[in-house]
């Protein structure tokens, strides 16, 4: 009697701790999904606001920044020169005027037609006209122009230091000159600017050639 109830008692089933355990931990995987989802999120989001912030700092301090074009006259090969005497001092030349026009700016600079002016001692000998143009951003814009150059409508006042000039076989010109114009970025952004040029070019008599040439 005793074996037949031993045989009949069954120990309680432990599956009811077994179910809430893997419960559990589905919930805790699911919980640790989530912040994982949640930290890709926060991630993104600063990333993104840091891409933006960013973005516009480049925006305003590169590309809103105007600059004036530089505006410059290249080294030139003189094609005719005929030079007086230290007695009776003149002289007359001719070349082609690589004028440059170079625009660091993120759009494009359309500047008006305008007059580059050469000089001997402070009195005009020459002009090269510059016809109205565009420079594109980021690109120099090359400007060739037939310039004559004469002394015939010097005062006798700076014939004496031409005459030691010629004697000294260098005579030193100044080309100066201004584009006005206009900046345009990504179509809206505008801003006027002026370039100015200013360059002084030591010319060799005996060579008949540039022996120096600086611009400011």
């Amino acid at each position: 009697m005793a074996e037949k109830n031993q045989n009949q008692y069954q120990p309680p089933e432990s599956n009811g701790y077994r179910r809430n355990d893997q419960e559990s931990l589905h919930v805790m995987e699911d919980e640790e999904a989530k912040r994982k989802k949640r930290m890709k999120w926060t991630i993104g989001i600063i990333a993104f606001v840091i891409f933006q912030v960013v973005q516009a700092l480049f925006f305003v301090l590169v590309i809103m920044k105007f600059k004036s074009p530089k505006f410059r006259v290249g080294d030139f090969a003189i094609q005719t020169m005929t030079v007086g005497t230290q007695a009776s001092p003149s002289f007359d030349m001719s070349f082609v005027a690589p004028i440059r026009v170079k625009n660091t700016n993120w759009g494009p600079f359309k500047y008006d037609a305008s007059t580059v002016y050469f000089s001997y001692g402070g009195v005009q000998v020459g002009q090269a006209i510059i016809p109205k143009s565009k420079a594109n951003f980021k690109s120099t814009k090359k400007i060739d122009v037939d310039v004559t150059l004469s002394s015939a409508n010097l005062p006798s006042s700076i014939n004496s230091s031409l005459g030691n000039d010629l004697s000294s076989g260098i005579i030193t010109l100044t080309s100066q000159g201004e584009l006005q114009g206009k900046i345009t970025v990504m179509f809206m952004f505008k801003k006027k600017k002026t370039s100015q040029m200013n360059c002084t070019m030591a010319i060799n008599t005996t060579t008949k050639a540039v022996q120096s040439l600086s611009c400011k």
